[in-house]
C-alpha cells in the first residue's frame, strides 16, 4: 500500500511537472539562430513545406510554412486551420519565426504544438522569445482578448455566406488570383476531408488597412521590425461561410503589450482590413 500511494505521489508529481512546463507563459515571437540564406534549406531538411513568401515592405521577407503535422493537428481543431501555418520573418540579418505554442492556445488548438516548436528550434535555432515583457498563460491566451468588451478568437469579423464550401473557396480563390482590391495572395492551405481553406492575404497599397502602413507604426513602439512575422492577415473558409479574425483580436494577439494610446495610433486599421476581406466577395 505504501509503495502505491508513493507511486501514485510521484506520478502526480511528474504530471504537475509537466503542467507547469506548458503552462508558459509565451511570448508571440522567437529569435531565430541562423543566416537569413540558410532559412529555406533548413525548414524543407526539417520536414517542413514552403507555403507562400510575401514581402510586405522593403528589407522584409515573410517566408510561410506548414508540415503534416500542423495540417493534421489543424483537422482534429474548431476553426484549425488558422493553426495550418507558421511565419518566419527575415528582416536584414535578423530571422525570427512565430512562437508555435503562442499561436496555438490562441487559436484553441487542440494541441499546444510543443513537437513542432522542438523541431523549428533545432532547424533555426532559439535565442530568445519575445514581444511581450512578461509574455501570456496557456490560460490567458485561449481566452484573450485586448480588454473588456473587445473580441475573442470566437468573434470573427463575418465576410460571406455561399451555399457550399466549393462556391466560397472558389470565390475567394478568384478574387485574390485578381489582386482584388489591393489584395495580394500568400498562401493557400486546403484542410482534407473537413471542408476548410485558409488563405494568407496580403493588404498591399497605401490605403488604411495596408500593411506597409500599419507595420511600420507598429514597429515604431517595439523598436523590433521583426515582429513582421505577425503577418499575413488570414481568410477562413469552413464548410460556406468566409470570415475573419477580427483585427482588434488579430492586432493585439500580435502586439499584446499595446498601451491603448498606441493602439488608437491604428485604430482605423481593423475597419479598413474587414472592409477589403469584405470587398472580395463583392
Amino acid at each position: 500500500m505504501q509503495k502505491r500511494v508513493w507511486m501514485g505521489s510521484a506520478l502526480g508529481l511528474i504530471l504537475a511537472v509537466n503542467v507547469v512546463a506548458a503552462e508558459g507563459p509565451f511570448k508571440p515571437y522567437t529569435l531565430a539562430d541562423t543566416a537569413p540564406a540558410d532559412v529555406t534549406a533548413k525548414l524543407v531538411a526539417a520536414g517542413f513545406e514552403v507555403a507562400g513568401t510575401y514581402t510586405p515592405f522593403e528589407g522584409t521577407e515573410i517566408i510561410v510554412m506548414t508540415s503534416d503535422a500542423l495540417k493534421a493537428n489543424a483537422a482534429n481543431s474548431e476553426r484549425g486551420a488558422y493553426g495550418a501555418v507558421l511565419r518566419v520573418a527575415i528582416s536584414g540579418d535578423t530571422v525570427s519565426y512565430t512562437t508555435p505554442q503562442y499561436w496555438a492556445n490562441a487559436f484553441r488548438l487542440t494541441s499546444d504544438l510543443g513537437d513542432v516548436a522542438a523541431t523549428l528550434e533545432k532547424a533555426l535555432g532559439n535565442a530568445g522569445t519575445f514581444g511581450s515583457k512578461k509574455g501570456l498563460s496557456v490560460k490567458a491566451l485561449r481566452k484573450y482578448h485586448y480588454m473588456a468588451m473587445m473580441p475573442h478568437f470566437d468573434d470573427p469579423v463575418k465576410l460571406g455566406s455561399f451555399d457550399s464550401y466549393t462556391e466560397a473557396v472558389a470565390a475567394v480563390a478568384k478574387s485574390l488570383a485578381e489582386g482584388k482590391q489591393s489584395s495580394k495572395l500568400v498562401y493557400r492551405i486546403d484542410i482534407k476531408d473537413k471542408k476548410e481553406t485558409i488563405f494568407g492575404i496580403g493588404m498591399v497599397g497605401e490605403q488604411d488597412g495596408a500593411d506597409g502602413v500599419i507595420m511600420p507604426v507598429l514597429g515604431g513602439f517595439t523598436g523590433k521590425p521583426e515582429h513582421s512575422a505577425c503577418l499575413p492577415y488570414e481568410i477562413l473558409v469552413s464548410g460556406g461561410k468566409v470570415s475573419m479574425l477580427h483585427g482588434k483580436f488579430r492586432i493585439a494577439l500580435s502586439f499584446p503589450d499595446l498601451s491603448m494610446g498606441q493602439f488608437m495610433k491604428i485604430r482605423n486599421a481593423p475597419a479598413a482590413i474587414a472592409a477589403i476581406a469584405k470587398s472580395l466577395l463583392k
